[in-house]
């Protein structure tokens, strides 16, 4: 194993624990994917039966683009979550992360007919960026790559109708950032509906410049990729209280 594949463990593992220290884990179930550096073919994923705080960077488990593991596991992998994963990494380039959750308010906007609207602060950062799949039962059907694909389309994040949430990014950090700025969507949505009283609309012509407002934004973190300053923040609170994931 390379320095490269030791780092991105490392980092995915994180993930792992951060994604259950922001409440998102699902007790063995869901997926947290990423690309082998130096392989189109390989990505690793977490071991089926496991929870998100037993994930290291050690029993993490290698597949290759049909979801067949590469080298010696304890452990099997998930169909469902080989289907998804496998689709997006084989057809998409630049998705070199993928997250998949099935949070309380991620389930409740993706079981909602209108879907996300544009009426809260994080929900109007990500106008115009989220697409939608039509729930077709469990994902364990090859028949249905290519309509996820489709439904995918170029962009990094994917409500799965009555489903849950999905999102990509060129790395973990920026698959991370694009899933909390879609939870959050949900969350606030989810607790505006719950007071029952009216909302206060956003215009189409202030979420047009959503864009614009952001690359501002962006502007100040200099040289850091998407998400870098946040997921290193979150990584530094799962390690104050258990960095055994780090163990290769």
């Amino acid at each position: 194993m390379n320095q490269a594949e030791k780092d991105i463990r490392i980092q995915l593992a994180a993930c792992y624990r951060i994604f259950d220290y922001m409440g998102w884990s699902e007790m063995i179930y869901n997926h947290i994917t990423v690309k082998v550096p130096g392989s189109d073919d390989h990505f690793l994923i977490n071991p089926y039966g496991l929870h998100y705080k037993e994930v290291t960077a050690s029993n993490l488990v290698k597949v290759d683009i049909n979801g067949e593991i590469v080298e010696p596991s304890d452990y099997p992998v998930n169909p469902a979550g080989m289907l998804i994963h496998s689709a997006i990494h084989g057809a998409r380039d630049d998705a070199h992360c993928i997250g998949h959750i099935h949070s309380t308010a991620g389930m409740t906007v993706a079981c909602q007919q209108e879907g996300l609207r544009i009426d809260n602060f994080y929900s109007v950062l990500l106008h115009k960026q989220v697409a939608y799949h039509d729930f077709q039962g469990i994902t364990v059907v090859d028949g249905e790559k290519e309509d996820l694909l489709a439904s995918l389309g170029s962009k990094n994040l994917l409500i799965l109708r009555s489903h849950g949430l999905l999102t990509c990014g060129r790395s973990i950090a920026e698959m991370f950032f694009n899933m909390t700025a879609l939870q959050r969507s949900c969350e606030i949505q989810v607790s505006v509906d719950q007071t029952g009283r009216p909302i206060v609309p956003v215009s189409t012509t202030i979420a047009d410049k959503t864009s614009e407002l952001l690359k501002l934004q962006m502007a100040s973190m200099g040289d850091k990729g998407v998400g870098e300053l946040e997921f290193a923040a979150m990584q530094r609170l799962v390690d104050r209280q258990d960095d055994s994931y780090k163990d290769l």
